[in-house]
């Protein structure tokens, strides 16, 4: 018997390490292969791992001389803390008037939420360009985040709902009797302990604009509006002329601001904060 158990924890172990060696290596090789190409002196045709790298940073460097990938990398910085503060604010504050109060077609509203997240955005890319051309919007930044902010409350709406949830509401009621209104109680009793799911949605706010290429490029077609998704593609779009180099230098510099968000945001990182929060 004890054999048997010891057999299928190291089974469950050997599956479990094999599980996670193939998942670093489908996440680190193809990030080796960005770095050594970033770094390299010279053209780079292809995106292929070789040790034998001349470290050098024209390449970072060009970026900013030769191309528009300054004014992209602004671009894309004022759409993201836009749309951070912007669908944040939104979604915290829809998410606690659905955990804490009864209106009117509350659960209809909810059901609603549901039935919009299941149309692709692919499928609404045709209504966003009528949209864009029937409001003179198009290379416009406001009308990018007025739709990554608008995509983004359905499913967040209803997730910090269910964090909102967690919060016992005797400490609403305390807060109540205790003379508190409800700005108060939103502001000094429960966001604090929601912190977690609001740096969360911070996070996946100020992400979508760095990684959405397909929205952005549907809708921004003067160079000079493009965000660094859209102007990192035109650098391995032509065959002919391929900058790999830059391209590879260009998706590294991305990472900056979101890594320095997730720093900046880690001490929120915890959960269980509720625990023990109760007056009872």
């Amino acid at each position: 018997m004890n054999n048997s158990i010891k057999l299928k924890r190291r089974l469950t172990q050997t599956l479990t390490y094999l599980y996670l060696i193939g998942l670093s290596i489908v996440i680190i090789y193809p990030l080796l292969i960005t770095i050594m190409s970033a770094f390299k002196s010279g053209n780079v045709v292809a995106f292929k791992l070789d040790a034998n790298v001349d470290f050098s940073f024209a390449n970072f460097q060009g970026l900013f001389t030769e191309t528009l990938y300054g004014t992209w990398y602004l671009n894309t910085l004022i759409i993201a803390l836009i749309t951070m503060v912007v669908q944040t604010s939104i979604i915290v504050l829809a998410g606690y008037a659905y955990s804490r109060y009864n209106f009117l077609a509350r659960k209809q509203s909810l059901v609603f939420f549901l039935i919009i997240q299941m149309v692709p955005t692919m499928a609404a890319l045709t209504a966003f360009f009528v949209m864009a051309l029937m409001l003179n919007a198009l290379n416009h930044s406001w009308f990018l985040i007025f739709l990554y902010v608008g995509g983004g409350i359905p499913m967040n709406a209803w997730l910090m709902k269910g964090y909102f949830d967690t919060v016992p509401m005797s400490l609403d009621e305390s807060a109540k009797l205790d003379g508190a209104g409800h700005f108060r109680r939103f502001w000094q009793i429960v966001l604090p302990l929601v912190r977690p799911m609001v740096a969360v949605q911070a996070l996946w706010a100020f992400m979508g604009p760095f990684g959405d290429y397909i929205l952005s490029s549907f809708l921004l077609r003067e160079k000079e509006y493009f965000t660094v998704a859209v102007g990192l593609q035109t650098f391995v779009s032509n065959v002919k002329n391929l900058k790999i180099a830059y391209f590879s230098a260009g998706a590294i510099l991305i990472a900056l601001p979101i890594c320095i968000l997730f720093f900046f945001l880690q001490k929120n990182f915890v959960s269980g904060l509720t625990s023990g929060g109760d007056k009872g």
